[in-house]
C-alpha cells in the first residue's frame, strides 16, 4: 500500500512541477506579447489610442495568469501537508529547487520525529 501511495504522489508531483512550467513559460510569452504591442505601435508611428482595448484585454489576460500561478503555489504547498497525511512525510518527491530566502515559503525542518 504504501509503494502505491509513493508511486500516486510522484504522478501528482510530475504533473504539478509540469503545471508550474507551463504556467511560467504562459506568464513569459503573454508579458512579452503585452509589451510588442506598444513597441510595435511607436515603431509603426501610430497614435497611441490606436488598439488600447486590445491592450487592456491582454493586461487582464497578464494578469489572470498571475493568480493562476498564485493558485498553483498555494496548490503546491496544499499538497505538502496531503503528503505528511499519507504517511509520506520523509519522502522527497522534488526537485532540489531553490525555495527563495529564509521566511518566503517552505524551510527544513531539522530533526523532526
Amino acid at each position: 500500500m504504501l509503494n502505491q501511495r509513493l508511486n500516486a504522489a510522484r504522478q501528482v508531483n510530475d504533473q504539478l512541477h509540469a503545471t508550474e512550467r507551463a504556467i511560467d513559460a504562459a506568464v513569459m510569452e503573454a508579458a512579452a506579447f503585452v509589451a510588442s504591442m506598444p513597441r510595435a505601435r511607436m515603431e509603426a508611428n501610430i497614435a497611441a489610442e490606436v488598439g488600447q482595448a486590445a491592450i487592456e484585454r491582454s493586461a487582464a489576460a497578464f494578469a489572470a495568469l498571475i493568480e493562476a500561478r498564485r493558485e498553483i503555489v498555494a496548490a503546491h504547498l496544499e499538497l505538502s501537508a496531503v503528503k505528511d497525511l499519507i504517511g509520506l512525510r520523509t519522502v522527497a518527491l522534488g526537485g532540489m529547487h531553490n525555495k527563495g530566502p529564509k521566511g518566503h515559503g517552505l524551510s527544513v525542518v531539522e530533526n523532526a520525529a
